[in-house]
């Protein structure tokens, strides 16, 4: 019945899509998007607003910049009326004028986004839509400004309420296999038979989080391996000839790859929220587990060390793993944060900056971005909120003290 369910809800959707995308209205697509947003009428606007979705998806990268300008621009608010609303409610704060006031502080684009959000199917070419956004916006401070708004509104419609975690394994759909081979960020995967090794032993877990407004496209995927104890090399996971062993007789869950799928989601984070949950389920199927930590890359570690002329000799395993330390607990950004955007992401999490491990990912990838270097980030689930609120508020990072010895080791005068 569920199968059958599914099966009538996406005809009906497409038909329904369809029967809305049909037709032309030769008006500019700028003047389409006026009338959208002047629409009283349920099924015009939604007519209007699937050939606005039509009409960009066949646009160029031009066309498409023009409209983001149009939307950005003739659709913004008006500080003038902006400003009298607001000392009109100010002198006389009441229901009547804290509208008002509302209404002039939501640009005209906020409305257009959600109308167009209306039709079966357009969440994901909105997401679509904001990665081109992102893309041909940079640098324009009124298309950043616009994005402003589409992220407003995705951290909404996307949060976490909404999401679902689903199991990936081999017996997944091939659709959403192909894409966990397309999407893997972290650690490439080479073949079907890679991805085999990855997601059905039993040893080997996958889960991605989804929306239901598109159920096809995962929006992050974390890849999981059970192991006795933590691992120092990402080599020692994914080498072809390893023997896997009982998910029972395991005792720790590690994160070793973590990839975002949708560039136009960028800046809504799902990470913490699915390493965490990740963590809560297997803890519970598998009640043996007594660690979780992460294997993790770290990307900035020599474009750190070329800026601050530290000469680095890969095959010196102890003076990469004590200058991958002191970068970690060391090298800042202006706001304090560590200048490592992976260990901002654990560290934000609450994580613990467990091990650094030297030789622990020789591919061209990790020789180039971190002479080999990785980390693991331990969750300790009973200490996260503590080392979240301490990162948050004291911008303190939790770390061990083996880490805290091998960066106090670091010639910081080389």
């Amino acid at each position: 019945m569920t199968l059958l369910a599914d099966l009538l809800s996406t005809v009906f959707e497409r038909r329904y899509r369809l029967s809305f995308g049909t037709g032309g209205d030769n008006r500019p697509v700028e003047d389409l998007a006026e009338a959208l947003v002047g629409s009283t009428a349920e099924t015009s606007g939604l007519t209007l607003a699937a050939q606005i979705l039509d009409r960009y998806a066949a646009m160029d990268d031009t066309e498409k910049l023009a409209f983001f300008r149009h939307l950005a621009t003739a659709m913004n608010i008006d500080p003038v009326t902006v400003k009298a609303t607001l000392d009109a409610y100010e002198a006389e704060p009441s229901k009547a004028t804290y509208r008002a006031f509302v209404h002039a502080a939501e640009p005209k684009r906020h409305e257009f986004i959600k109308r167009l959000n209306h039709v079966p199917g357009a969440t994901e070419a909105l997401v679509r839509m904001r990665a081109d956004l992102l893309q041909l916006g940079a640098g324009e401070d009124a298309l950043q400004a616009l994005d402003l708004d589409f992220r407003h509104l995705f951290v909404s419609w996307f949060n976490r309420g909404f999401l679902v975690l689903r199991p990936i394994n081999w017996e997944s759909p091939a659709l959403i296999l192909e894409k966990i081979i397309a999407y893997e960020a972290v650690h490439s995967i080479d073949s079907w038979e890679d991805l085999r090794r990855r997601v059905e032993p039993s040893d080997r877990r996958c889960f991605a989080f989804f929306h239901p407004a598109m159920p096809d496209e995962p929006l992050i995927f974390v890849e999981v391996a059970l192991t006795k104890d933590v691992p120092g090399s990402v080599q020692s996971l994914l080498t072809e000839d390893r023997q896997p062993i009982s998910d029972q007789t395991a005792k720790t869950a590690v994160f070793y790859s973590i990839s975002n799928c949708q560039p136009g989601l960028a800046g809504i984070s799902f990470g913490n929220s699915l390493i965490k949950q990740v963590a809560a389920d297997l803890a519970f199927e598998l009640p043996g587990l007594k660690t979780f930590v992460t294997l993790s890359p770290i990307p900035g570690l020599m474009g750190w060390a070329m800026q601050s002329e530290i000469e680095v000799d890969p095959s010196d395993a102890l003076s990469v793993r004590q200058l991958a330390a002191h970068y970690l607990l060391e090298a800042k950004r202006g706001d304090g944060q560590p200048h490592d955007p992976v260990a901002r992401f654990h560290l934000g999490n609450g994580a613990i900056i467990h091990a650094v491990h030297a030789e622990a990912d020789t591919s061209q990838k990790g020789m180039a971005q971190s002479a080999g270097a990785m980390v693991n980030y331990l969750y300790d689930l009973s200490r996260t909120a503590q080392n979240h609120e301490d990162y948050a508020s004291k911008r303190k990072i939790a770390a061990t003290n083996g880490v805290r010895t091998a960066a106090s080791a670091f010639p910081t005068g080389a």
